[in-house]
């Protein structure tokens, strides 16, 4: 039977299927990933019969006629998220682990699946997932020194960085070819001391990351700041990081980063503020194309025309005093 490796190309996705291939390895699996953003990676399984398909770190809503088709195919499918899913479906073929609560991730359900097996790698996507008091109780449990938190911490956030783009070409590395990198340690320190692909996306976090010191918000009140970004290669990279870094700086606020697209409109990140982690995939899914999870969601093309309608729903959403809302 052949098999497939469908996942998220950011930390989540990738730290969650390590753990599985750790446990139970595939090393015929085909690999079948991309930026952060594509989320519809089942639409790639073209004509896939009989196999077996597991499905990591993707919105089930978003892949819904995708899913019931590969159904209706005769594969058998291990599918696990915590993303916004909507309702879902019932199939003997179908096995389904999905959790939308604000502290957890795909890494972390993987990680209770198989009773913390490879929990270290359990917490580099859980820290890149800006999950990091979670991140940090598990870390104590497991009796890890504080550097030794910090290398976890760091390589969660650069193999989250390395997921953003618009497209591929923006990428420091392949999402394939970074798993590929994972998938050589057992241990996530022994990377963090060996690995020369993980050196070359520390380096490119830091010099993208430094363009980005002197921005001022578009907007600014108590309840949250929305900034906006240049179209370059750059500023595609880090859109996501960013908003993670300034939800950790100011945890009471909501963020918002717009990212200008090359041809008009923003490709869109939002953060809820991290003391409640609740509101952001209800204020992204007001617009087409949105979607998310509560602690963190996001628009894939604000055209230029709703920029101010997404500016007065951003501050009416998170000045509301009841911010625990879908």
């Amino acid at each position: 039977m052949a098999s497939y490796d469908v996942f998220n190309g950011d930390a989540d996705g990738i730290c969650a299927l390590q753990q599985l291939r750790l446990h139970r390895p595939q090393p015929d699996a085909r690999l079948v990933t991309g930026v952060k953003r594509d989320v519809t990676l089942l639409d790639r399984l073209v004509d896939i019969r009989s196999s077996h398909i597991t499905v990591l770190d993707i919105s089930l809503d978003r892949n819904r006629s995708a899913l019931a088709r590969l159904l209706a195919q005769d594969n058998r499918i291990f599918y696990a998220d915590h993303h916004f899913s909507g309702d879902l479906p019932e199939d003997e073929a179908l096995s389904l682990h999905i959790d939308p609560s604000p502290r957890t991730c795909t890494s972390l359900i993987i990680d209770r699946l198989l009773d913390g097996a490879h929990r270290p790698w359990a917490l580099v996507g859980a820290f890149g997932d800006n999950l990091d008091e979670v991140a940090c109780r598990h870390a104590e449990d497991l009796g890890l020194r504080p550097e030794e938190q910090q290398q976890l911490r760091e390589m969660g956030l650069l193999l989250n960085y390395n997921g953003y783009g618009l497209s591929e070409e923006d990428l420091l590395v392949h999402p394939a070819d970074l798993f590929r990198e994972v998938h050589r340690f057992a241990d996530p320190l022994r990377m963090a001391d060996q690995s020369p692909l993980l050196d070359r996306i520390r380096r490119g976090y830091e010099e993208d990351m430094t363009k980005a010191t002197d921005l001022e918000p578009h907007l600014a009140d108590d309840a949250g700041r929305i900034y906006l970004l240049p179209s370059a290669p750059w500023a595609n990279r880090i859109v996501g990081t960013l908003a993670n870094r300034l939800a950790v700086e100011q945890p009471a606020m909501a963020h918002a980063i717009l990212l200008a697209r090359p041809g008009g409109g923003f490709l869109v990140s939002v953060r809820a503020p991290l003391i409640t982690r609740r509101g952001a995939d209800g204020l992204c899914r007001r617009f087409p194309t949105g979607g998310g999870r509560e602690a963190a969601a996001g628009i894939n093309h604000l055209p230029d025309q709703d920029l101010a309608a997404f500016t007065i729903a951003f501050a009416d959403h998170f000045n509301r005093p009841d911010r625990e809302k879908s």
